[in-house]
């Protein structure tokens, strides 16, 4: 079988007990296992196809938590590595009423930083297999050097590379930083996943028609582009469809995009997606994998957490039967 490796961050989201209350006031927490890339390799393994992560975690209990919860929902933890050098990444996070979130990060740096591309081996990965990478993990560090490394194996065996931003400015110098990261990456990939919150930051142009053309440079095909419970735009250079949302009663929206964009590369593994057809495949078959994106993305919002929020497969399924 194909697979996901999901390159980045792994860490614990606390999540606050109480919500609209600032950072500052708020009283107790929730542990919950979370990170951009390791929830989208959970979402693919808990709908039923393989998904490998690769990062490094603290010699710590957090890291030992990680790593059970990741075997739990399925995600192959072979590959992470340890070490005694840098802690687990941790974040704080903030809920407002609406589930919409801020974030405190603890991680300067934190052991996902310290993946090195001499860690990243050559034979990981075959034809067929597909890399996703988010922006957090592109700060100046070895990992950042491990996702270049990454990427270039992963072309060379005729893989797919997925990135989806996901813009967390308090973990950069500054904005401009973040958005300089994100632009030298984004031409690696064959498909990108990009929120209505970030086109116009990374693209600078605030109308969306040219903001998404813009996109299309070095490799990118495909850009996917979330709209929250609006739904989501599927673009390809010559061609456009629209989704749109389920109606949930939202709890907390973390993970909800990882959720989304999770689902949308199962649908891309199961029907074998590669670099050679991906713009075909997307044509034949964009309303089934929007439809199941866009389930997935709105069932995590309506739970707490990332990973422990993710629905199965049934009640993606189940979700749209009841509001088609």
């Amino acid at each position: 079988m194909t697979k996901l490796y999901s390159i980045g961050e792994v860490l614990i989201d606390f999540i606050p007990q109480q919500k609209n209350v600032p950072l500052k006031d708020v009283l107790s927490f929730e542990r919950a296992p979370g990170g951009a890339p390791a929830n989208v390799a959970a979402a693919v393994a808990k709908y039923g196809h393989e998904a490998s992560m690769l990062t490094k975690l603290g010699e710590d209990a957090f890291a030992d938590f990680l790593i059970e919860k990741l075997d739990e929902a399925g995600v192959q933890t072979d590959k992470i590595l340890r070490t005694g050098e840098a802690n687990t990444a941790l974040a704080f996070v903030s809920l407002k009423e609406n589930g919409e979130r801020d974030f405190s990060f603890y991680r300067k740096p934190s052991a996902d930083l310290l993946f090195t591309e001499e860690e990243v081996e050559a034979d990981w990965f075959g034809s067929g297999d597909m890399l996703h990478f988010c922006s957090v993990d592109l700060v100046e560090s070895p990992m950042k050097r491990a996702h270049k490394k990454a990427i270039r194996l992963m072309k060379e065996k005729g893989g797919l590379i997925s990135f989806d931003p996901n813009v967390r400015l308090p973990l950069w110098e500054s904005p401009e930083a973040c958005r300089k990261a994100i632009l030298e990456f984004l031409p690696l990939a064959h498909l990108v996943k990009i929120s209505d919150e970030e086109l116009e930051f990374i693209t600078g142009i605030s109308d969306v028609k040219a903001a998404i053309q813009s996109l299309y440079k070095g490799d990118v095909q495909a850009v996917v582009y979330t709209k929250g419970a609006a739904g989501a735009d599927l673009y390809v250079k010559d061609g456009k469809w629209e989704s749109s949302g389920y109606k949930v009663d939202v709890v907390d929206t973390t993970g909800a995009g990882d959720a989304f964009i999770g689902a949308f590369l199962f649908k891309l593994l199961e029907a074998g997606a590669t670099p050679g057809n991906l713009v075909e495949l997307l044509g034949d078959r964009h309303a089934e994998i929007l439809e199941f994106s866009n389930a997935s993305g709105a069932l995590t919002a309506a739970g707490k957490g990332a990973i422990s929020a993710l629905p199965d497969k049934e009640e993606v399924m189940s979700l749209i039967a009841e509001q088609r």
